[in-house]
């Protein structure tokens, strides 16, 4: 599937801005943890694989993770990516198990780039340039800020990936300064 199909695909079943910017600021930090982890040569994939992760969430939240996998085989979507998107439901919706380190880092990132988002929008700046690790850790810790990013999943996310939580989220901070700025002017003129 090429990043143009996928884009297609997601307008399809995604009309809220809200939507569209966390399927595109994913999108960014799949392809950063490509580069990083080294896989750069699948770093499209992850990148489609952040794009269409959510594909089902805005028309179907009660069967997230499941209608897109019904979605996605009816366009002729590979296996692979359906395998890929349907895993961070694990133990929410579904019972697929993130197995590659890329379907980790969609389980572990996808709350977290939400949390992050909202630490962001309440700072002066607005903005992840000036973000520091201390100021997500302090939000993280209240469970009321941002009550609907999972603490328990970003956590056993952070510990599939044999990593400590101070790292995946430093780690996913600097992934979504890398298209903060692309992100934002592309939502300012989004529109249907």
């Amino acid at each position: 599937m090429e990043r143009d199909e996928a884009w297609k695909l997601l307008k399809e079943y995604n009309k809220d801005k809200f939507h569209i910017k966390h399927a595109l600021t994913v999108e960014g930090v799949m392809r950063y943890f490509a580069e990083k982890l080294g896989y750069e040569e699948e770093k499209e994939f992850w990148g489609i694989v952040g794009l269409l992760h959510d594909l089902d969430f805005e028309k179907y939240p009660n069967e997230h993770c499941i209608k897109s996998q019904e979605i996605m085989r009816k366009n002729n979507v590979d296996e692979k990516i359906i395998h890929a998107t349907a895993s961070h439901g694990y133990n929410l919706t579904v019972d697929i198990k993130p197995e590659h380190e890329m379907e980790k880092i969609l389980y572990a990132t996808d709350e977290l780039t939400g949390l992050i988002g909202a630490v962001a929008i309440m700072r002066p700046s607005k903005s992840l340039q000036d973000l520091e690790l201390k100021s997500v850790k302090k939000k993280f810790k209240n469970e009321k800020f941002a009550a609907g990013c999972s603490r328990e999943v970003i956590t056993k996310g952070a510990e599939m990936l044999g990593w400590d939580l101070d790292k995946l989220i430093e780690q996913t901070i600097l992934a979504m300064r890398v298209d903060e700025d692309k992100i934002n002017k592309f939502m300012e003129s989004f529109n249907y």
